[in-house]
């Protein structure tokens, strides 16, 4: 099993930056591909970004390319999402997750483990 908890999201203006974080506990992540989604009310759950084991391959939503970047420290069990020039349409519970298989997948029914959320909010 493993378990996933998010921090670092808070209310921020327009044109500002969080950096999210993920913490892995349990079974190492260090082989899995990581990801992180968000939903905002009345909205699906979408893909922001996934990271493979290594580090080296990253994709993103179209939302958030070059806005957004991923990234993993395997030997601390974590990942990281840096947010900047953040829009109002960026609002939403962001989740990370982790994905058993080898490819990197946009898809949530791909990923096995979910965190509970943290909520990021930018005001216009």
């Amino acid at each position: 099993q493993v378990q996933l908890v998010e921090s670092g999201g808070g209310l921020v203006q327009a044109g500002g930056s969080l950096r999210l974080s993920c913490a892995a506990s349990g079974r190492t992540t260090s082989r899995y591909v990581m990801g992180w989604f968000r939903q905002a009310p009345g909205k699906e759950r979408e893909f922001v970004a996934a990271v493979s084991w290594s580090g080296g391959s990253t994709s993103y939503g179209d939302s958030v390319k070059g806005r957004f970047t991923i990234s993993r420290v395997n030997a601390k069990n974590a990942v990281f999402l840096q947010m900047n020039s953040l829009k109002p349409e960026d609002t939403a519970v962001y989740y990370c997750a982790a994905d058993q298989s080898h490819g990197i997948h946009s898809g949530s029914f791909y990923y096995d483990y979910w965190g509970q959320g943290t909520q990021v909010t930018v005001s216009s």
